[in-house]
């Protein structure tokens, strides 16, 4: 009866310290497979993908906001001011909750576009980097970190703009008159029927801004993150969890500070579609800025600063 009791124990015993490994030291498979060199390339990639799409998927309805405020008095210098409030309110309004995340199909899509590219391009530059310094007997300072971020974005932006000109479309639909709205199904909808109404070609709107932006995004969040947190690190007392989250809302401040009157122009270039005279409103990001300051001011490019900052944080 003891032996048989010593043979479950045992059998009890090694069940459990089988469970509580990681399926990499348990599973030689599994092992061979998250070691393999193209897993390792691609999973700085995949994981920036997953997280950006969470992040869009807990934001869209600021997104949403944010987009109808930067569209809202167009052409207009004085008049009503919006506000967060009062737009979320007019959102629910004309239609129901639910249309907050308009958009969410496109949004989706491009952070497992944009976002994928953009922090796996980074952390492997970061590596390459780091394994160049390292070998050197040196260590990466603030510009290492700085040019990562603005080529990583750069890069990443011209890849994602259809999918960021589809997002803009879908939620600047409900702005106009009910019989002049597209009523975009899904992202592949609106990219397929802009693509055929307006040329292959016009799914690049906008991107000169959305480069700059994305090169200004990236060197407020990566750059100032990595730098935040590495001096967080050796001059406070603060835990890993207090250094991450400080790091990020100092990261998303600076992102938002450079990169919203890119994301504003941005907006407006990637909203138009040419009127009844077959013109458009701006012919390109420069004069867009122009005619934005002529007629609003150049305080209308910081319009809803934080509402921006809110959407940006959670990705920095």
């Amino acid at each position: 009866m003891s032996k048989a009791m010593d043979a479950a124990k045992s059998t009890a015993s090694s069940t459990r310290t089988t469970l509580s490994r990681p399926a990499s030291e348990s599973s030689p498979t599994a092992a061979s497979i998250l070691h393999h060199p193209t897993t390792r390339l691609a999973l700085p990639f995949l994981n920036g993908g997953l997280a950006g799409m969470a992040a869009t998927a807990t934001i869209q309805p600021i997104d949403m906001v944010k987009v109808r405020l930067q569209l809202a008095g167009e052409g207009i210098k004085t008049g009503p001011r919006p506000s967060p409030l009062t737009v979320t309110r007019d959102i629910i309004a004309q239609g129901k909750i639910g249309d907050l995340y308009t958009g969410l199909s496109a949004g989706l899509l491009r952070q497992a576009i944009y976002t994928t590219a953009r922090l796996g391009f980074f952390d492997t530059f970061m590596t390459t980097l780091k394994a160049r310094a390292e070998s050197k007997g040196a260590s990466i300072g603030f510009k290492e970190r700085a040019g990562a971020g603005l080529t990583a974005g750069g890069l990443a932006a011209m890849v994602g703009n259809p999918a960021d000109l589809a997002l803009i479309r879908m939620q600047s639909d409900g702005l106009k008159p009910k019989e002049m709205r597209a009523n975009y199904k899904s992202v592949v909808d609106a990219l397929s029927r802009i693509a055929k109404s307006e040329g292959v070609f016009a799914l690049w709107n906008g991107a000169s801004p959305t480069v700059v932006r994305a090169m200004a995004l990236n060197f407020g969040q990566l750059a100032f993150f990595s730098e935040a947190k590495t001096q967080l690190k050796a001059r406070t007392q603060l835990s890993t969890t207090q250094q991450t989250l400080t790091a990020s809302a100092i990261a998303g401040f600076f992102a938002s500070f450079f990169s919203l009157p890119f994301d504003f122009v941005k907006t407006r270039l990637q909203k138009q579609q040419r009127g009844s005279d077959g013109r458009l409103p701006y012919k390109g990001m420069a004069d867009c800025f122009k005619k934005v300051a002529q007629d609003e001011g150049l305080l209308r490019f910081y319009r809803g600063f934080g509402t921006y900052y809110v959407r940006i944080a959670p990705h920095a």
